[in-house]
């Protein structure tokens, strides 16, 4: 066994499309002996590693069970103690709704040294490959980003959500539509308000809905629209690139709220 002691490396691997990762996550991916990967990350990073990397599949998939948080950073200190250099790699960016943090201080406080690789998070890149700018000086000068997890609950505070003004981006937000739509509405966000549903953002079989917030949970139903999904409510919706998503896919769902040019 290799007494000396190993490396973490948290790393981003985006939203899906592969050619989203950065360079330093492809050095990073080429130099582990070892990799830790989230269910949601795209396959094909494994072009980056060596040939005699060792695959250890963690994280959840929608609805499906997880793999406990405990044994992951177990995993991690364990491998790293052993002189390894492990590659932990989430979806999107570790430190958005990654529990990078976490694992950073578990590392941390066992001595191992770990290094953080950005990625870019589901809520810039995925509404961006559809045309929807996060951030726009005509529509909205800001944006939320919100775990859904805790949509039923009340631990969201709602009206300061509509009071902001902002574009609001729900992660996770499929299995919990109803109560953001149900919390949106009764704050005082009209029914009319833009919202966009997407499917597997990035990836070649993407897909989009788009209608009001008082109609979306019955559009996302009649496209069937599955996880993972990524929820947007704001005027930004207004610029969804309708016409170059239907050449990729032809039964996207949209109505009246495209950008006028």
């Amino acid at each position: 066994m290799n007494m000396r002691k190993g490396k973490v490396w948290l790393i981003g691997a985006g939203p899906g499309d592969l050619e989203l990762l950065t360079l330093k996550a492809v050095r990073a991916l080429g130099e582990a002996d070892v990799l830790l990967m989230d269910e949601l990350v795209n396959p094909l990073i494994l072009r980056f590693t060596k040939p005699e990397c060792r695959l250890i599949s963690v994280g959840k998939r929608g609805g499906c069970r997880s793999t406990p948080q405990a044994f992951i950073e177990g995993k991690l200190k364990q491998l790293a103690l052993q002189g390894f250099t492990v590659a932990r790699v989430k979806g999107g960016d570790p430190f958005v709704f990654g529990r990078g943090g976490e694992e950073l201080r578990a590392l941390q406080e066992a001595g191992i040294a770990v290094e953080v690789v950005n990625g870019i998070t589901a809520g810039i890149g995925v509404p961006a490959a559809v045309g929807i700018p996060v951030t726009d000086r005509e529509f909205s000068r800001g944006v939320t980003f919100i775990t859904a997890h805790e949509a039923a609950t009340d631990s969201i505070q709602w009206q300061a959500l509509v009071k902001s003004g902002m574009t609001l981006v729900f992660y996770m937000g499929l299995t919990n539509l109803r109560a953001i739509a149900e919390g949106l509405l009764q704050a005082g966000c009209p029914a009319d308000k833009p919202t966009a549903v997407i499917q597997n953002g990035t990836l070649p079989n993407q897909r989009l809905v788009i209608d009001g917030l008082g109609a979306i949970v019955q559009a996302v139903k009649k496209a069937e629209i599955k996880s993972p999904a990524l929820v947007v409510v704001g005027e930004v919706v207004r610029c969804a690139q309708v016409e170059k998503m239907s050449d990729k896919q032809p039964n996207v769902e949209q109505d009246s709220f495209r950008r006028q040019a």
